[in-house]
């Protein structure tokens, strides 16, 4: 067991008792906010239930968990919405849900969606903690789970399912389990097309690693020919504290001098035990993790016919695709040509000033590589799509190492003041998601 094996082991069997603030917290924001959408949507004749289980994405979601792959609606402009859009991890965990229970589609969707949350929430926590200390992973949870758009973790939709996985890949990265890393993001690639970022995230980690190993052997090497007999004959030195009274050690021929000097590796770096075992695990967990969202868009690709790339255009009958934020660009500007709609235009300006600045700050912070890039990713996928744009805090809602900055800061104040913070946000946040859901709700 490597030094980092040691660290990680013994917190294993308390690892529930340690994150369990982090997760009751996050069950009374989240149950708040579902009282709030029951006593909101009573008000207003609707159905609480029926807005987190049978509206918008859930039920393409809760089709293709019944019928399977193949359904399709075309609309008048001549656009088609194929349900190959939604990656298949979730309808296959509420298939078995139904199967196994007398619950209907609908309802694993909400179980499985809770669950999830609930596993992400632990997720979330276990990587702040890592990184930060358990104070911040508490306030990490607790900030994921007051965002404006946190109902969405307790509907039947993918993103909880996504965040756990991704959350516990990256916690998996960050203690050097590389198998579960590489399983775990090909299981995320199964989720979500973001999935992209998990695999992304696991391989620059992985890479690195890679380098470093080989960095730190060339200035092993380096050390040894600096301390060799052919090049420095005048540093040899008798190591008389290895030579026992009255002989030499065994194997050693008594009088022979140390030409071997240990070399103190670096902080972080590599270790030499079990290099080769530690390597080919790394490499089977770069291996499996694009899997699965390989698997989906290539399979995707052979059911339309139109080979690797099928999934864009399946995309494109959504009118959903990539164009590096000028759609969005010009959404935002549209809202300052007509004096009602500036507010929403500033507010959108700085939302998106905000989450540039918290990516900046985790930069500045030195996050490690794994968050950084899986962020960074999360970030652009969102950002950058050419449609939806209403649903792109939905979609940010996986970019949980944005908020660690901010946990930080509510982490240094004192607990009855964090506690108010808190507190008001969450019920802020639960309003905002009663009203959202009545309103327009997430496409």
């Amino acid at each position: 067991m490597n030094d980092l094996d040691a660290r990680v082991a013994p917190a294993r069997p308390g690892a529930l008792r340690r994150a369990a603030p982090a997760l009751l917290g996050y069950a009374a924001v989240r149950a708040l906010g579902l009282v709030v959408l029951a006593l909101w949507s009573g008000a207003r004749g609707k159905d609480a239930y029926t807005l987190l289980t049978a509206r918008w994405d859930a039920l393409w979601y809760t089709g293709v968990a019944e019928l399977g792959y193949g359904h399709e609606v075309r609309l008048s402009n001549g656009d088609v919405h194929s349900d190959l859009a939604f990656f298949p991890l979730l309808p296959w965990l509420e298939r078995l849900v139904a199967t196994v229970s007398p619950l209907s589609y609908a309802d694993g969707g909400f179980v499985v969606s809770v669950l999830a949350s609930l596993a992400a929430a632990w997720g979330v926590f276990a990587v702040a903690d890592h990184v930060y200390g358990r104070r911040a992973g508490v306030c990490a949870v607790l900030l994921w789970a007051v965002l404006p758009v946190g109902i969405v973790q307790s509907m039947a939709y993918s993103e909880s399912l996504f965040t756990a996985l991704a959350a516990w890949s990256l916690y998996a990265v960050l203690t050097g389990h590389w198998v579960t890393a590489g399983a775990l993001a090909g299981l995320a690639g199964l989720t979500r097309p973001v999935g992209l970022a998990v695999v992304a995230a696991v391989w620059a980690a992985g890479t690195a690693a890679f380098l470093q190993e080989r960095a730190f052997a060339r200035g092993q090497a380096s050390a040894r020919d600096r301390s060799s007999p052919a090049r420095d004959r005048t540093s040899f030195a008798w190591d008389r504290s290895a030579v026992p009274e009255g002989g030499a050690r065994a194997g050693e021929r008594a009088g022979a001098p140390a030409t071997t000097r240990r070399v103190r590796a670096p902080e972080g770096a590599p270790r030499a035990t079990d290099t080769s075992g530690t390597r080919l695990r790394r490499v089977l967990g770069m291996f499996l993790a694009p899997l699965g969202v390989a698997g989906y868009v290539l399979w995707v690709g052979h059911r339309t016919g139109h080979g690797p790339l099928g999934y864009l255009d399946v995309q494109a009958g959504w009118r959903n695709g990539f164009d590096g934020g000028y759609a969005f660009a010009r959404f935002v500007a549209d809202k300052f040509m007509s004096f009602p709609s500036v507010p929403a235009g500033l507010g959108l300006v700085v939302g998106v000033g905000l989450v540039v600045w918290l990516y900046v700050v985790c930069v500045r912070q030195r996050q490690p590589l794994s968050l950084l890039v899986y962020a960074g990713v999360v970030t652009a996928l969102a950002l950058c799509a050419s449609s939806y744009f209403g649903s792109k805090p939905r979609l940010l809602l996986p970019a949980f190492p944005l908020l660690l900055p901010l946990a930080l800061a509510l982490a240094r104040l004192r607990t009855p003041r964090s506690a108010l913070v808190v507190g008001a946000v969450a019920a802020a946040s639960a309003v905002y998601g009663a009203f959202w859901l009545n309103g327009s709700g997430p496409p």
